[in-house]
């Protein structure tokens, strides 16, 4: 019970930290530039033209709605990140003490992918609220303003499926990460880290958390706009990643 506390306590200050890049990611991700491109070179010293970066676009946030509107949708992203994290950390006990076939990497593996699939279903709701919330920076609309409220708004107008909008490719997209990371994670475990070497534990768990950068951002990418973009996504991941190594749940 300790243990958990201690997951959401330092989960939720990931998130809070992590949120207004999160912000800005999705807010890129759904086709938003309010700011015109600029002139700038390329890696091969070519003229291009830029979209605005992660700090110039925080800046245009911070001139229309202030500091605080780079926080926006942060309470349903805390209440999913802490229900995920106990969901999660309830499921894999359930998990250790009734699975004892397979291989490890495939049992290990099947295990995170159940306790992270319960944590997502679970959680989905706020996450959907989360990304309205935010969204609506665009069309300068207030109709998503609390947890509550939004909870209502929306089972008044799609009901019970309405809160799990999404749910499949975010389902899939995160077993699929999943799998290719701690495959990726256990090739490198096993044939190019010497166990006589000092410090191995420590660098077993550093691989895994590259890789999980690594696979995310490649998921990811196809769906953002520019290099910076995905940096900005790299910089939210990075901690949950490297948090998931270590052994517990980051906020979603």
């Amino acid at each position: 019970m300790a243990d958990t506390c201690g997951q959401v306590l330092l989960g939720s200050g990931l998130t809070v930290l992590s949120h207004p890049l999160m912000y800005i990611k999705v807010l890129i991700q759904v086709g938003h530039e309010p700011l015109a491109p600029t002139l700038g070179r390329n890696l091969f010293g070519r003229q291009v033209y830029q979209l605005p970066g992660l700090f110039a676009y925080a800046k245009h946030i911070m001139k229309i709605d202030g500091k605080a509107g780079l926080f926006k949708g942060i309470g349903p992203r805390l209440c999913a990140g802490s229900i995920g994290t106990i969901v999660h950390s309830n499921v894999l006990q359930v998990g250790h003490e009734k699975c004892t076939m397979g291989s490890m990497l495939s049992y290990s593996t099947t295990k995170e992918m159940i306790a992270r699939s319960c944590a997502t279903i679970v959680t989905h709701p706020f996450h959907v609220i989360t990304l309205r919330c935010m969204v609506q920076f665009i069309g300068r609309e207030t109709k998503y303003s609390g947890v509550f409220d939004s909870v209502v708004t929306v089972y008044k107008e799609e009901g019970l499926l309405g809160f799990f909008a999404g749910l499949i490719p975010r389902l899939l997209g995160d077993v699929l990460s999943l799998w290719i990371c701690n495959l990726l994670a256990h090739v490198i475990n096993t044939y190019a880290i010497d166990d006589s070497m000092s410090h191995t534990g420590e660098i077993k768990n550093c691989s895994q958390a590259v890789t999980g950068v690594s696979v995310t951002d490649a998921v990811l990418c196809s769906r953002t706009r520019s290099f910076w973009c995905r940096t900005s996504w790299l910089s939210t991941t990075a901690g949950e990643s490297a948090a998931r190594a270590l052994g517990w749940t980051a906020g979603t």
